[in-house]
């Protein structure tokens, strides 16, 4: 699987997206969520987040039941709690990426994202961050803040062009290589 690019969000669906991935990633493969991201799309009306804050109960009970995608009611609400979060937030900065720049640091906004959306860690922030070319510590100082190790965002980085995480990829790599989910 590629290593995930960063994007430049041309609009409101495209935070959505990738919040969403970072949501429903998290705890699973993700090689998993990116064979599924196509039905996820079509699911969650390519992101729109005013369709989706307008999902019903109904609406919800169908995907929790939908097959071609995770099938977990909790994310599943969360996406729809998240949309209509981020569309107040839109409301209330007269734009989305200018709640995410109104914070003097990376911490700040971490932990505001994780106070305002739903089933969102540290590892979901940083990789939401990241994708939609937010400024994120390297990643060598991130680790350090957090417990456990996450191979998969190291990687990313390490492709992605950081140069420290390159190196530390490699000596990862002669030790033992990453163990990929399948």
């Amino acid at each position: 699987m590629a290593i995930p690019e960063r994007i430049t969000p041309s609009k409101l669906a495209d935070y959505l997206a990738i919040l969403t991935k970072a949501v429903f990633q998290a705890g699973l493969s993700w090689a998993l969520i990116e064979t599924k991201w196509d039905d996820f799309r079509a699911a969650f009306h390519d992101f729109d987040p005013v369709r989706v804050a307008a999902l019903s109960e109904a609406d919800i009970d169908w995907l929790a039941e939908e097959s071609s995608i995770v099938r977990s009611r909790k994310k599943i609400e969360g996406t729809v709690a998240n949309a209509k979060t981020m569309l107040a937030l839109e409301r209330e900065f007269g734009g989305f990426v200018n709640y995410l720049r109104s914070f003097p640091e990376y911490d700040a906004l971490r932990a505001d994202i994780r106070k305002r959306f739903k089933y969102v860690g540290d590892l979901s922030v940083y990789y939401f961050l990241f994708r939609v070319g937010e400024p994120v510590p390297p990643y060598a100082e991130w680790a350090k803040t957090v417990e456990g190790t996450h191979p998969r965002v190291r990687e990313m980085l390490a492709l992605g062009g950081d140069a420290t995480a390159r190196a530390e990829l490699d000596r990862a790599r002669k030790k033992a290589p990453i163990k990929r989910r399948t």
